[in-house]
């Protein structure tokens, strides 16, 4: 595969990837996001990931799409054009896939006003791993293709579906399908004491938990039992239980 030589941080193609990486405006204009280390590239070119450009600072072995574009460029130039703390030898841009398909909420979690793109990319991984069908974002969720999300999902982002939808969107689903809320409510019930086949949970940030208006397409609330030490789990740790209680039967 040919490769052209990148020796300037004004390139043009280097400058296109350092935007993907710090804009999630830029990224939702283009169509594409910013990806970070050969691990993830292996995962991309694995799974048929809309691989778009390449810029590496090692000789590649990976069969890529033709239509890939491949530059070299040293190291420091990686080291710039990542948005990450400590930059691999190879960066990558990918394209969105696009919505195909019916929604469904059948066997999928909501994630609401989790902001942390690390918890967002961990139940992305989590959520692959034990079958769900899809996970939900809506409200003020992290940017799933923030480089940070991506790192995070270690390569999950490549095949497990993920949808932003709005709150309108997410209640005309939740029509046909019962959603229920994790949330500590007088009323919540205990998750061993319920069924989550064929039933969709949603999850919110750790300080304000799930909106009224989520809270009102629910249901009803489920709440995971626990130490009375321990006040609450980490979103991403929450989901995690909760997931594997959706999706073990399968597995």
């Amino acid at each position: 595969m040919a490769e052209t030589t990148i020796a300037s941080r004004k390139n043009e193609r280097l400058c296109h990837l350092k935007k993907l990486g710090a804009s999630a405006d830029y990224r939702r204009e283009r169509g594409e996001y910013l990806c970070d280390g050969l691990k993830l590239l292996e995962e991309a070119a694995r799974w048929g990931a809309d691989i778009r450009e390449v810029l590496t600072c090692q000789p590649l072995s990976l069969d890529l799409p033709a239509s890939a574009r491949v530059y070299r460029a040293e190291r420091e130039l990686i080291a710039y054009a990542s948005p990450l703390k400590t930059a691999q030898t190879v960066l990558f841009s990918v394209g969105m896939p696009e919505r195909e398909g019916s929604l469904s909420l059948a066997g999928g979690i909501v994630l609401e006003n989790l902001q942390d793109p690390g918890n967002v990319g961990t139940i992305l991984r989590t959520a692959n791993a034990f079958g769900i069908p899809a996970v939900f974002l809506t409200g003020d969720c992290a940017d799933l293709y923030n480089p940070k999300t991506v790192r995070a999902s270690m390569g999950a982002v490549f095949r497990q579906r993920a949808v932003t939808v709005t709150m309108e969107e997410l209640a005309a689903l939740a029509r046909s399908t019962p959603l229920y809320g994790a949330a500590l409510h007088r009323d919540s019930r205990d998750l061993r004491d319920i069924s989550l086949d064929g039933v969709a949970v949603a999850v919110g940030n750790e300080g304000a938990g799930l909106s009224e208006a989520l809270l009102s397409l629910c249901a009803g609330t489920v709440l995971i039992p626990m130490s009375a030490q321990c006040e609450s789990l980490n979103a991403a740790v929450a989901a995690s239980v909760l997931l594997w209680e959706m999706g073990k039967r399968a597995l």
